[in-house]
């Protein structure tokens, strides 16, 4: 599986951003897919997760302002990011996991200016 990552860039403060990760090559049977994100000189960290069948989960710093979406069709997940503050500037990373194996994208750079 290949997962390439898009969207990042720079925002304000308060504003928007949506993160894309299309997964192509053998995409049978994917089963969770997740955003993670490393701020500088921090560890990665889980910012939310899908299942093939929907369910969400999301880390506490960002419920309510961030939300998780996949289309099974298009082996696409998004992360539409909203109310961004300062602390959300990170690399962002996209993770799926098939068969056992977890597969991660080459990331994608999220600046939130104050």
């Amino acid at each position: 599986v290949q997962l390439q990552a898009s969207g990042g860039g720079l925002a304000q403060a308060g504003g928007s951003l949506r993160l894309s990760c299309a997964a192509s090559g053998s995409t049978f049977s994917i089963n969770t897919m997740g955003w993670y994100r490393q701020a500088p000189g921090k560890e990665r960290e889980l910012v939310a997760t899908i299942t093939s069948d929907g369910s969400t989960n999301y880390a506490d710093p960002v419920k309510g302002r961030f939300t998780i979406s996949r289309d099974n069709a298009k082996n696409t997940m998004y992360l539409q990011m909203n109310s961004l503050k300062s602390e959300d500037t990170a690399v962002y990373y996209c993770k799926v996991d098939q068969a056992g194996w977890s597969y991660w994208g080459q990331g994608t750079l999220v600046t939130v200016s104050s």
